[in-house]
């Protein structure tokens, strides 16, 4: 597994989408309350490529700019279609950055993790 960093936690926006490019792909950084965490996507929506960063985030769910298609950001699944799904990513806050854990087959696996100030935390389970 291999840790790629992303971005510092305080540039997140809160109960927002963040966009980040980093080793050569497009994410979106969610960074949710109640509780906190951290869910990371690919950025481009699975209905059309539509920027996931830049869409409204209300109660877990980001609405897509583009055509409105919603998702749950905790399950990954699309409130309008059984086939469209967003991959995730397992992550890792540390010292106040955001990191992906970038695997083989590690999309989907962990939808998100919890956020703490200056500790390094464990992806949660997905079965919340």
């Amino acid at each position: 597994m291999a840790l790629l960093e992303l971005i510092a936690l305080e540039k997140c926006r809160i109960n927002g989408g963040t966009f980040v490019s980093a080793g050569g792909n497009e994410y979106a950084v969610f960074r949710l309350t109640e509780p906190d965490r951290v869910v990371i996507t690919d950025n481009a929506c699975p209905h059309a490529s539509g920027n996931l960063s830049s869409g409204a985030v209300e109660g877990g769910v980001v609405t897509c700019p583009w055509h409105q298609w919603k998702f749950d950001l905790d399950r990954g699944v699309c409130l309008h279609s059984d086939h469209a799904r967003l991959s995730r990513y397992p992550c890792t806050v540390k010292d106040g950055i955001v990191y992906a854990e970038l695997d083989v087959g590690a999309a989907n696996s962990v939808n998100h993790c919890s956020v703490k100030r200056n500790v390094a935390v464990k992806p949660m389970s997905s079965g919340l």
